[in-house]
């Protein structure tokens, strides 16, 4: 099922569930919030299985919020290495090196090395994303998002899916001169990642049942044009190698959000490119739908 966080007719933040091909909103009374039900496992997804469908309401008359607005965590990892060969490049270029320079870690190559985001600065669909004070080259960055379920701690890879709730679309806007001037310092990523807004999610969160996470087709949009299109397939590290990473020797909590890193050509950075002011951008992942967000200068 397609999970969805709303905004009903208060204002205020609700749980519901996409019926009739995303056109119809069920609400779910029963649960406070999307969190809830996540904690609630398979128990909540059970009760849910009989809410009344005929409450549904039209999509199109209420706003989608990002699903968890606000994740317990968010941890992004660096799964597609065939993205870093590409912005590695790139990178080199702008330091004023031949691309040939580049040279990917082997600590890459090694495990899914992740960075954590702020889960303060999330936004959902159709969300505004403003342009961070200073930057000159800002970017989209197309992610799978993979919702934690359950508690654990080292869990072996063989039973990594056993701790997945479901999946999401995440976009990782990155400002990448700021991000490119902050890593020659041999620290992660910070004010290039770090800004309101910078972190959306959505539409929804389909559950694991419903998505087959190793095939899923996953397309870029720039003001309606196609600027890529790759799939969940070409992952070097797959869901189950991040779980086993980032549970050893930590405890992972439901609600919390891994990101899958960057999708191969799924960012303008890798195709010579950044956003212009009043771009639109659509981000779009086989059997979860369309994250769409507009890139405004407020300053």
């Amino acid at each position: 099922m397609k999970l969805v966080t709303y905004e009903d007719e208060r204002g205020h933040a609700k749980p519901g569930m996409l019926i009739e091909d995303d056109s119809q909103i069920v609400p779910i009374t029963q649960y406070a919030s999307l969190q809830d039900i996540i904690e609630g496992g398979g128990e909540a997804l059970d009760h849910l299985k009989s809410v009344d469908r005929a409450s549904g309401i039209p999509a199109s008359e209420t706003r989608l919020l990002a699903p968890l607005p606000r994740p317990v965590q968010i941890r992004d990892a660096l799964c597609f290495l065939d993205h870093m060969r590409n912005a590695g490049r790139i990178a080199v270029t702008l330091q004023g090196k031949e691309p040939d320079a580049f040279e990917l870690s082997p600590a890459f190559v090694t495990a899914p090395r992740y960075y954590k985001a702020n889960r303060m600065c999330v936004v959902g669909p159709d969300h505004d994303i403003e342009w961070p004070e200073g930057c000159n080259m800002l970017d989209y960055e197309l992610e799978l998002g993979i919702i934690v379920g359950k508690e654990g701690k080292n869990i072996p890879r063989d039973r990594a899916r056993d701790y997945i709730f479901g999946y999401t679309i995440f976009n990782d806007v990155s400002a990448r001169d700021l991000q490119v001037e902050e890593m020659a310092a041999g620290l992660g990523p910070a004010k290039g990642k770090d800004f309101d807004t910078g972190n959306v999610l959505g539409p929804c969160i389909v559950t694991k049942d419903e998505a087959d996470i190793d095939n899923l087709t996953m397309i870029a949009r720039l003001n309606g044009e196609k600027v890529s299109k790759g799939n969940s397939s070409q992952m070097d590290h797959k869901v189950d190698d991040i779980i086993a990473h980032v549970s050893r020797n930590e405890t992972i909590y439901p609600g919390e959000v891994l990101g899958s890193g960057t999708v191969p050509l799924g960012c303008l950075m890798e195709h010579g490119r950044s956003l212009s002011p009043g771009d639109v951008v659509e981000l779009e992942v086989e059997g979860i739908g369309v994250l769409r967000n507009r890139f405004i200068k407020t300053n």
